[in-house]
């Protein structure tokens, strides 16, 4: 694995954002309406722009961030998955966050990446509890969080809407 390679799974790489990946970003994800459906709205080019250097800035001052997920023999762009802190009633817990572009959808590929960020927030930083922070109306999502051993285990405000929390305790 090259430094920017995070975590490798049978199917997937996982690596560090870049600046070169604002066109994937936009392109397959934040513009397309059935990708954004369950978020606050599609994003434009500068706001994809302040993604990737938020991510960047999570790489630098935690050591996760969301990662791109690329196809591990060809290197094609699947989408993005990886550990984000986040605040849920004035602690910050870190979350799991996928999402991946529509034409990789129904593959296992964000069950699959997500369970590798919940086997290394786990097992490699010593997280003592993950979550995933779900729109309840997002069943695709929340059927990736429960397959990889998640819970519901409250609704919380958050993004201006009601907000699912899922979590998961270490495997300690």
């Amino acid at each position: 694995m090259n430094a920017k390679t995070k975590l490798v799974t049978d199917r997937i790489r996982l690596r560090c954002m870049e600046d070169r990946d604002q066109a994937n970003l936009f392109g397959q994800l934040f513009n397309d309406p059935d990708v954004m459906k369950y978020y606050s709205g599609l994003k434009d080019k500068r706001q994809t722009c302040e993604w990737v250097n938020w991510n960047q800035r999570n790489e630098k001052g935690y050591g996760v961030s969301l990662w791109i997920a690329e196809d591990k023999r060809t290197g094609e762009f699947l989408g993005q998955c990886g550990i984000v802190p986040q605040q849920i009633e004035n602690q910050t817990v870190m979350e799991i966050g996928y999402m991946f572009a529509r034409r990789h959808w129904g593959n296992g590929y964000a069950q699959e990446a997500a369970r590798a960020c919940l086997d290394y927030g786990f097992n490699e930083r010593q997280f003592g509890k993950m979550a995933a922070l779900i729109d309840p109306g997002n069943k695709a999502s929340i059927r990736v969080a429960e397959k990889i051993g998640m819970h519901h285990s409250k609704t919380i405000r958050k993004w201006n809407k009601q907000i699912a929390v899922y979590e998961r305790k270490s495997y300690n």
